[in-house]
């Protein structure tokens, strides 16, 4: 997977229609969530796409400390439904933490994954913290991965 690295104003128009559509395709549409994804976050977010070909297969958005988490975060994790199971979601996340690591240098990062994934951000070191809560109807939990 080819893995581009860019700031809001990088994206082309048709870059950001594919995350947008990838995005929606995943949490409104197969998740089948009304919530509100054009959210005002992402001018102020980094976003890493991973591309095969010319297709954006997944892609997530990052935030230096204080822009939405009190730490570095990811969110918007995505992966075509086609292409799961193949460790496009390693990728992404492993991009995103490096990209984190080189653009804010930053190290500890926070994320709110869905609880049906904690098994997989653990894979990546992340540990839970606090207690699920309900996002836009989903449960929740807040995780963080601290390396040594």
């Amino acid at each position: 997977m080819r893995i581009q690295v860019k700031s809001f104003s990088e994206l082309s128009v048709e870059e950001l229609y594919a995350l947008l559509q990838l995005r929606s395709d995943i949490f409104v549409v197969e998740q089948q969530c009304i919530y509100l994804d054009l959210d005002g976050s992402d001018s102020r977010a980094v976003h890493v796409l991973g591309y095969e070909g010319t297709e954006l297969v997944a892609y997530t958005r990052i935030f230096r400390a204080g822009d939405n988490m009190e730490l570095a975060s990811i969110g918007r994790v995505a992966v075509q439904k086609n292409y799961r199971g193949q460790g496009k979601g390693v990728e992404i996340m492993k991009a995103s933490l490096e990209a984190i690591a080189s653009e804010f240098k930053e190290k500890d990062v926070a994320i709110s994954a869905q609880t049906y994934l904690i098994e997989f951000y653990e894979g990546l070191g992340f540990k839970k913290i606090g207690d699920i809560y309900l996002e836009d109807d989903i449960p929740h939990i807040k995780m963080i991965r601290t390396p040594d």
